[in-house]
């Protein structure tokens, strides 16, 4: 796709290189106030990267988008972005929208409904001579995949071209950072995966900070980055999405991320060495015991991808690293993946796994039957247990989707 320009070359014609951010600029926001819409947030954004904001309804995460473009002023904090400050609480210094010149894809686009796709970016266009701007607009439209489309007003337009419209309107003031409110909240799942595509695309040629808000985490982690999580306004995480799925910064993060399998444990020494003691079990893991005292409650968390199934009959090496029994208390079949829920006699936690249908029947598993299974010593991280459980945290609110991000390898 082309970059805009003019007819007579006026309009920069490396438009590529001449993104604010080309020279790895990054935004920086640390935003913090007490009540009634509570902040305490830290986080960055380089050039050319994009971050996805990720937590509940309420977690704060629009709020924070708009204090980022300029709509909403916090009580404190300070937001920079590429070397210039935008906003710093204790000075008193708070630029305009106009000023920050942020590009902003709101939820439901907000296209002027009287005016064609042409007219709703020529509005962004207004930096440029009134005789450029049609050609303009038109590039851009184009640069979207809307060839032809410049003369159809939004009523006329379909979901996915609604919202390629915001963003070549977004675009289209040559912005410093982009901001993407759920841009695809409002259109179908195909329409969603295309869109998804076209802006993965599109990143390689915007060398910007990018800041996306998602209620879905399969969304965040295959479009960003890394993902920030966020929580009454706090953000508790921010990791590339593989690092965050496999090593939650806390039980709470866990929870927030719909991990399931957070336990509770104990140091223990025995003469094999340092071990977590969870139950009757003692466990082998791969880093960070050491550090603990022994007698020292930790919470800690296994992905279910690194649970594994002993096979009836047929013992492997791996089966001998941290096995246990359980009872199977659930077990769900969705096409061609079981997943399934063991329960245990020494305690009340449930330990969660899944595996292909196929191997489920192959080994007999149903409902009741109890079953081996190995919890591998490299799968399982230690958190602090000083962080106490969020009761009050909704782990279905975060809508996680059909994928499984524990099988997410490293970007």
């Amino acid at each position: 796709m082309g970059s805009p320009g003019d007819a007579g070359g006026a309009v920069a014609e490396s438009n590529r290189t001449s993104w604010p951010g080309a020279n790895g600029e990054r935004l920086a926001v640390s935003l913090h106030q007490p009540g009634p819409i509570p902040l305490a947030a830290d986080f960055h954004c380089e050039a050319g990267e994009l971050l996805a904001l990720v937590g509940p309804s309420g977690s704060g995460k629009t709020t924070l988008l708009r204090s980022i473009a300029g709509l909403y002023r916090p009580a404190g904090g300070v937001i920079r972005c590429a070397g210039e400050t935008w906003f710093d609480a204790a000075a008193g210094h708070s630029l305009r929208p106009q000023q920050r010149r942020v590009g902003l894809v709101f939820q439901d686009y907000a296209l002027f409904p009287h005016l064609t796709a042409r007219g709703n970016v020529m509005v962004a266009l207004d930096h440029l001579p009134s005789a450029e701007r049609r050609l303009a607009a038109e590039q851009w439209l184009a640069r979207v995949r809307l060839d032809g489309l410049a003369d159809r007003h939004p009523a006329a337009l379909s979901g996915g071209q609604r919202q390629r419209v915001a963003l070549a309107r977004a675009l289209a003031r040559n912005p410093r950072a982009l901001l993407l409110d759920e841009p695809f909240s409002a259109v179908d799942q195909v329409t969603r995966r295309r869109l998804q595509r076209e802006l993965a695309l599109l990143r390689e040629e915007i060398r910007i900070p990018i800041v996306l808000v998602t209620h879905d985490l399969d969304e965040a982690a295959a479009l960003a980055d890394r993902l920030c999580v966020l929580h009454a306004g706090r953000s508790l995480q921010q990791a590339p999405a593989a690092e965050l799925f496999r090593r939650p910064a806390s039980p709470a993060v866990a929870r927030l991320l719909d991990r399931h399998n957070v336990f509770v444990g104990r140091v223990a020494d025995d003469a094999a060495g340092r071990r977590l003691q969870w139950g009757p079990w003692r466990l082998e893991v791969a880093s960070d015991l050491e550090r603990l005292s022994p007698g020292q409650r930790v919470c800690w968390y296994l992905p279910p991808s690194d649970v594994v199934l002993h096979r009836r009959g047929r013992p492997s090496r791996g089966e001998r690293e941290n096995p246990v029994e359980g009872r199977v208390v659930e077990m769900a079949v969705l096409g061609g993946i079981s997943f399934v829920a063991l329960a245990f006699d020494h305690c009340d936690d449930t330990l969660r796994f899944e595996l292909p249908t196929h191997a489920a029947r192959r080994n007999g598993l149903a409902q009741g039957e109890r079953v081996g299974v190995s919890l591998l010593a490299a799968g399982i991280h230690l958190m602090p247990e000083a962080d106490a459980w969020p009761d009050a945290i909704d782990p279905v609110e975060l809508a996680p989707g059909d994928i499984h991000p524990d099988d997410l390898s490293a970007r």
